[in-house]
């Protein structure tokens, strides 16, 4: 059976939103090894260095056209590649990984205020009843089924930067539809690098020149490969698919997912036990997205 446009979108959001969960894991365990812009640098150079000689033909082809583009695809740049990935590896430095994950999840109210702002798109009802009950599994998530538990969470300064992020990333998820540069996603992706790396190159810098060169190492290696192909190039074609096929406020509920895959991810590659309420949790989540992402057609 043959997916169709949606349904390519939609899987494409699943494996992203897995692919940045194991990226919010990954930035928590190498949190004081490895320099959190040195591993967002090092990351995006590698990511290029694997793209360009699949996209230079097409950038070549297509430059005047990505000439005319340019401000927008510097300024999609800048708050992706140079911002948006290097505010998260900032904030893990004192931060969990599960609140990553969870000031994450505020990614649906990003995008919802920057489209009511910026495309003048208000949500329907069924995607705001979509949303709200894969709050509702979040929550029982990280309630672990009590309630009670809510009230002893804890935020701390890495919370703040990463809501920094989750704004950004926001504002980036609705100008990429307001713009729809008209040029193939692994292009666009190339282009977004060549612009996104030099903006990030003085930051880099300026954190070598206080911390350091990157330890050579194998957590540095497999850190770097992981985000390079996977968090990199793998979830931004795929966020950047459904964006444009979905909209930004369908797929920013794609977010959703994250802490059930990082709890998935625990018990997997940490030895955590899978409870009750993973299971629960997990299964409002992914009801929610089907009710939020189903065609017009079939709401009735």
């Amino acid at each position: 059976m043959r997916l169709s446009a949606r349904g390519w979108a939609i899987t494409g959001l699943i494996v992203c939103t897995l692919a940045w969960a194991g990226n919010a894991l990954v930035a928590r365990a190498t949190a004081g090894q490895l320099p959190p812009i040195g591993l967002s640098f090092w990351r995006w150079c590698t990511a290029l260095l694997l793209l360009l000689p699949f996209t230079s033909r097409s950038l070549w082809q297509r430059r005047a056209l990505l000439s005319q583009h340019w401000k927008q695809i510097a300024a999609l740049a800048a708050l992706s590649i140079s911002s948006y990935n290097t505010l998260l590896y900032m904030a893990a430095q004192t931060t969990t990984a599960i609140n990553i994950t969870l000031v994450n999840t505020g990614l649906p109210v990003a995008a919802f205020i920057w489209s009511i702002i910026l495309l003048r798109q208000w949500p329907t009802p069924q995607t705001l009843g979509g949303t709200l009950l894969s709050f509702s599994g979040l929550m029982v998530i990280l309630s672990t089924g009590n309630l009670d538990r809510l009230a002893q969470l804890s935020f701390n300064p890495g919370d703040l930067i990463m809501l920094l992020a989750v704004l950004t990333w926001g504002l980036y998820s609705v100008l990429l539809r307001r713009w729809m540069v008209p040029v193939p996603g692994l292009t666009l992706l190339a282009a977004m690098l060549l612009f996104g790396v030099p903006l990030l190159l003085p930051f880099y810098l300026w954190e070598y020149s206080h911390t350091g060169a990157m330890p050579m190492t194998l957590v540095t290696l497999g850190a770097v490969s992981y985000t390079a192909v996977m968090a990199s190039l793998v979830a931004y074609l795929a966020w950047n698919n459904g964006v444009r096929v979905l909209g930004p406020a369908t797929a920013s509920l794609f977010s959703y997912l994250m802490p059930v895959f990082a709890a998935l991810l625990s018990v997997l590659l940490l030895g955590e036990q899978l409870h009750w309420y993973h299971l629960l949790g997990g299964a409002l989540t992914f009801s929610g997205l089907v009710l939020a992402t189903r065609p017009a057609r079939e709401r009735t």
